[in-house]
This record gives structure tokens, C-alpha cells and sequence, in this order.
């Protein structure tokens, strides 16, 4: 089971292998959208590309990026995912509203 670790709030999710990020955030009271976001987001269905965060390490468990993430962050460090489009398979430590 993966551990999901979130730098700035200082807190670690188990979750079970496959977990989309951005449901085991919410479901653990963390927030990942900044203010536009807050007001914006599509509820998860990966169209309005405001709940991007940053992989601090094991970005090798997580699930391909999807054709719309690549097109939405191209001009993005590589590190950058929507947390909505991404499925953890393993540890990974992530970085919200970077």
C-alpha cells in the first residue's frame, strides 16, 4: 500500500495501490487548489487543469502522464502533474500548489 506524503501540510496518507491523488487529498482534508482553483475546478474530470502539484520523489510510481496533462503542462517542469489524472502505485512525496 502506498504512502502518500504532502510536504506542506506535514502529513502522510496510506492509500491503496491505484489511489487518485487529488480524491486521497480531499478525503484527508488537504487542500490542493489555489484560489482560482477554489473557485474553478471541474470536480476531478481533468478539464480545467488547476489542481497541478509537484512530485518530490517517486514519481516512478505513478501512472503515465495523459495526453491532456502533457498539453496543459508542457511549458511545466517535468515534475508537475495534474493530481486529478494521476493514480499512485507506490510511495510519493508531493508538493501541493507549487
Amino acid at each position: 500500500m502506498p504512502t502518500i506524503t504532502f510536504i506542506n501540510e506535514n502529513k502522510e496518507v496510506v492509500a491503496a495501490d491505484g489511489a487518485n491523488l487529488r480524491e486521497k487529498a480531499l478525503q484527508n482534508g488537504i487542500d490542493i487548489y489555489k484560489f482560482r482553483g477554489k473557485l474553478m475546478n471541474c470536480g476531478g474530470y481533468g478539464q480545467c487543469a488547476t489542481c497541478v502539484i509537484e512530485i518530490v520523489s517517486g514519481i516512478e510510481n505513478l501512472s503515465p502522464k495523459t495526453d491532456f496533462e502533457e498539453r496543459k503542462l508542457r511549458k511545466k517542469p517535468a515534475s508537475y502533474r495534474l493530481a486529478c489524472q494521476t493514480l499512485a502505485n507506490g510511495d510519493v512525496t508531493i508538493k501541493t500548489k507549487p
